[in-house]
């Protein structure tokens, strides 16, 4: 079967997977974008482990400043390449877990990482990164 190579464009931008890991869910998949989605997602969680010793490097930084500013938040999600650090989803999550900061400040020290359950943080598990905020 030939996959076009928009279709594994398309693919890429929604999962940020890497072009060839795209090709080949697609083509494991006979084309079915959904099920390639979700062959990727599964591939992204069982390789998180394999991934564990890499360092992330890129990120990004979400500061937040409540509305009488007397309280300020920082948000650090980091990430092994600026292409994930780029990926809406990526952004859309972090931004996410700066609101939560300080709206919850009293629940976060200097320097800690997120309770479990904080957010939905189902795109956590899949672009298989890690948070940590700050408050003030």
């Amino acid at each position: 079967m030939s996959i076009a190579a928009k279709d594994v464009m398309k693919l890429r931008q929604q999962t940020g997977a890497g072009m060839m890991d795209c090709k080949k869910a697609l083509n494991e998949t006979n084309g079915d974008f959904d099920a390639a989605v979700k062959l990727l997602r599964e591939k992204g969680i069982s390789g998180a482990a394999k991934r564990a010793g890499r360092s992330a490097n890129e990120g990004r930084i979400v500061i937040r400043i409540n509305d009488d500013h007397t309280a300020g938040a920082l948000v650090e999600i980091n990430s092994e390449t600026d292409f994930v650090a780029r990926n809406e989803k990526f952004v859309t999550l972090a931004e996410s877990y700066g609101d939560w900061a300080i709206d919850n400040c009293d629940k976060v020290g200097d320097d800690s990482f997120f309770p479990s359950g904080t957010i939905d943080d189902s795109d956590l598990k899949e672009l298989s990164e890690i948070g940590r905020a700050s408050c003030r």
